[in-house]
């Protein structure tokens, strides 16, 4: 019996695009219907001057654009779309010696395409619809779509129709996100060995872009590479270029882009043995319960909630805080030691959109009032991804809040004093949720 060989990345990026973009003709359609228009007018975006200089910012594409193909480092590029037609691509390709022009496209993508080739970016209006009253113009720079003579940009019912539709991956964005964490991964264990090392935060860093091949503008957000207190930092990105006396603790949240598609991963290491590597094996095994717990139908609030309580049982069991894990609930005491949500969506953006509404028509769904910075509402649903990353720190500035509070009398000051040296853990997988099962695509890759 012959044995199939597995395919290649790229044998499956050709298998699965072509119902990828099948699939955006559909939304499309759907979209400018509820608008009554003819078509969309994707601008991948533009360049971007410093203030009193002639350098730019680095290019971000616009998540729309890329949605269709990966296109991500090209300004000036333009799709026009209706659902029906092969979607045309104007494509930007300068004259230019001072910087790369790009290639003739011609990857796996292209075919899907009507291809026109942009020399001048200025002259994109004449391979544009000359009636764009029945055309909205998606994207970021208003004035130049003011200039064109577009009248609709951006219209709601479009944009929240498509927004709530990205929650729901295809076969191609999910070998796309998997193989982003597969990156990622690299990088992770990259970083990993260079705490153990004792370098810097800076040259920890350095490991991770050179294990990942991406710089610090192709990543997908700033890595938060935090040694000993600085990891009670929920955002750090200080990378500060000399290494500590003793590097105690090591917590770095970091991702990679795969055709536009983001990774977001976090692991936290301590350098010895005790009651802060303790936890942080506790927190692994609230992070995977959590996962356990997604399910189509079940609220991602539930999922939250779900942490908390967990948190709180630690914080009880450890002798941190002297209260049943119900009361400190009951109290919110646990938001001093776990104050950010329990995840997100994932996808073309790290914070992938649309968390926070009940339908594709835009309806609000906020966060609870007691969980103002969860960033997801929705009910979970079969291809739709999720990050899990419940944390447990010491932050100076909310424990002195809790200090003067009166809950003050539950806490174990000495521990925790004892553990601020730390900073804090946080441990974050990527997850494909399926109707039958979940795809936890980080740890699939053996990073524990």
């Amino acid at each position: 019996m012959s044995v199939l060989a597995p395919r290649t990345l790229q044998e499956r990026l050709i298998e699965t695009y072509a119902q990828h973009i099948l699939e955006l003709q559909n939304r499309t359609r759907e979209a400018i219907q509820r608008e009554s228009i003819d078509g969309l007018i994707i601008h991948s975006g533009q360049g971007k001057r410093l203030f009193l200089d002639d350098n730019h910012y680095p290019f971000k594409v616009n998540p729309q654009f890329k949605s269709w193909l990966p296109v991500i480092d090209n300004p000036n590029c333009w799709l026009i779309v209706n659902g029906v037609d092969k979607p045309k691509l104007v494509f930007y390709r300068p004259k230019d010696f001072w910087h790369k022009v790009p290639d003739e496209p011609s990857d796996f993508w292209a075919e899907q395409f009507d291809i026109i080739l942009l020399t001048q970016a200025g002259a994109v209006e004449k391979h544009l619809p000359f009636d764009k009253s029945k055309y909205a113009y998606i994207g970021e720079y208003i004035e130049v779509a003011k200039a064109l003579g577009f009248d609709l940009v951006n219209p709601d019912r479009v944009m929240h129709y498509l927004h709530y539709q990205r929650a729901y991956k295809t076969d191609y964005e999910l070998v796309c996100m998997r193989e982003a964490n597969r990156i990622a991964v690299d990088g992770h264990r990259a970083a990993k060995s260079a705490f153990e090392k004792g370098l810097s935060e800076f040259d920890i860093n350095l490991a991770y872009l050179g294990a990942v091949r991406q710089g610090d503008n192709q990543v997908p957000y700033h890595n938060i590479v935090a040694l000993n207190e600085n990891a009670s930092i929920l955002h750090y990105t200080e990378l500060a270029t000399q290494a500590p006396t003793y590097n105690r603790s090591f917590l770095i949240d970091a991702g990679a882009n795969f055709n536009g598609y983001a990774a977001d991963i976090t692991r936290t290491y301590s350098r010895e043995s005790g009651v802060f590597a303790d936890l942080i094996g506790s927190m692994h095994k609230i992070t995977q319960r959590c996962v356990n717990e997604l399910k189509p139908g079940v609220s991602y609030v539930q999922i939250h909630t779900s942490a908390y309580q967990q948190i709180a049982v630690l914080l009880s069991e450890t002798g941190i805080v002297n209260l049943a894990a119900n009361d400190m609930v009951e109290t919110g005491i646990v938001s001093t030691f776990f104050p950010h949500g329990i995840g997100h969506f994932l996808g073309l953006q790290v914070h992938d959109i649309a968390g926070h509404v009940s339908d594709d028509r835009g309806t609000s769904n906020p966060a609870p009032i007691a969980h103002p910075f969860l960033r997801n509402t929705r009910t979970i649903e079969a291809r739709q991804v999720f990050t899990v990353e419940p944390g447990l720190y010491f932050v100076d500035s909310l424990l002195a809040d809790l200090k003067r509070s009166e809950n003050s009398k539950y806490i174990n000051w000495n521990a925790v004093d004892s553990l601020r040296p730390f900073g804090g853990i946080r441990i974050e997988d990527d997850v494909i949720v399926h109707r039958d099962k979940n795809e936890n695509m980080t740890r699939e890759l053996n990073l524990d």
